[in-house]
């Protein structure tokens, strides 16, 4: 028998998974939750308008118009100032708390935020413990790392630490800090710490695929998935691998594209729709050579009427 997937969730990814994306994403998956881009915590309490402009759907009880609940992620390093943000999140509607030390963007590892913190199990235990007193038991709380900064020669510490601060989920992307996103992901990392720590474990990195799902359960020995990436290349990739639904095919993504269009002008983004636009169709190609050939007809084009012409045309084509 086959390894079957038992929850996925959708991943915080900063700059495309936004509240367009999760609304579309959501529309035809049956996600677990979604996990929000992260809210960047320094030294303060974080405005309420920054947390609705990363979660606008903090307006609906912090459910995607299909119902999907959220959750928020927080980034920072400070353990008093992250509890206090923390709170403030869930008493906004979030469904419970996330927090990031996988990030490996540069600048916000330099001011020691992110992946930089997996060098310091004990501070990831401070900050968690804190955030844990602060939103009480009864609430969900969930960190995302990854195997290490450099290497993982500190992941055990590293996942013993979270326990520790009696976090509920943990998330680990298979890889390090230094491997950045280059394949493959080491989910056999990942197996060895689901049976010895008391947490529901969820893996994620490079599954692109349902046979990509099932490898990964296998080797990393949870059925728990986060998609990423890979989720905007198949944009139906969880029901693939839960219900094995067949990838979805080009006359179907056509009409999603022009509804992600369409809502994007509808809000206060639409003035950057094709940029937005352009950078999904980048990960599309991935999975679709139509994908392909419509960023080669629209980059340069920014006008709305003839983006949405060019998708018609393509799709046309292939239908004839």
């Amino acid at each position: 028998m086959k390894p079957q997937a038992k929850k996925i969730i959708l991943a915080p990814m900063e700059g495309v998974a936004d509240q367009l994306m999760r609304q579309l994403l959501c529309a035809i998956n049956s996600y677990d939750f979604c996990v929000t881009e992260f809210v960047r915590v320094v030294d303060s309490l974080v405005p309420k308008h920054v947390f609705r402009k990363i979660c606008p759907e903090i307006a609906n009880n912090c459910y995607t118009d299909t119902g999907t609940p959220l959750r928020m992620q927080l980034l920072g390093q400070e353990p008093d100032w992250m509890a206090e943000n923390a709170l403030r999140a869930i008493e906004l509607g979030s469904h419970g708390i996330d927090v990031n030390f996988g990030c490996p963007a540069k600048a916000v590892n330099k001011s020691k935020g992110g992946a930089v913190l997996l060098n310091e199990p004990e501070k990831i235990y401070q900050i968690l413990s804190k955030m844990r007193a602060a939103i009480g038991n009864s609430n969900t709380l969930s960190a995302k790392i990854r195997l290490g900064f450099n290497d993982a020669s500190k992941l055990d510490e590293i996942v013993s630490a979270v326990e520790s601060a009696k976090v509920n989920q943990l998330t680990i992307h298979a890889r390090t800090k230094s491997d950045g996103y280059r394949p493959p992901a080491y989910w056999h990392f990942i197996a060895e710490l689901t049976e010895k720590y008391n947490l529901e474990i969820f893996a994620n990195g490079e599954i692109w695929s349902k046979n990509d799902a099932e490898n990964c359960i296998t080797q990393s020995q949870t059925a728990n998935l986060m998609l990423g990436r890979g989720a905007l290349a198949l944009p139906n990739l969880a029901n693939v691998i839960k219900f094995n639904k067949a990838p979805m095919p080009w006359s179907e993504l056509s009409l999603l594209l022009k509804r992600y269009s369409e809502l994007e002008l509808q809000g206060d983004k639409s003035f950057y729709f094709s940029s937005r636009l352009k950078q999904w169709l980048r990960y599309l190609k991935l999975q679709y050579p139509q994908a392909e050939e419509l960023f080669n007809a629209i980059k340069l084009l920014k006008n709305k009427d003839e983006i949405l012409h060019q998708i018609d045309r393509v799709t046309a084509a292939l239908e004839n």
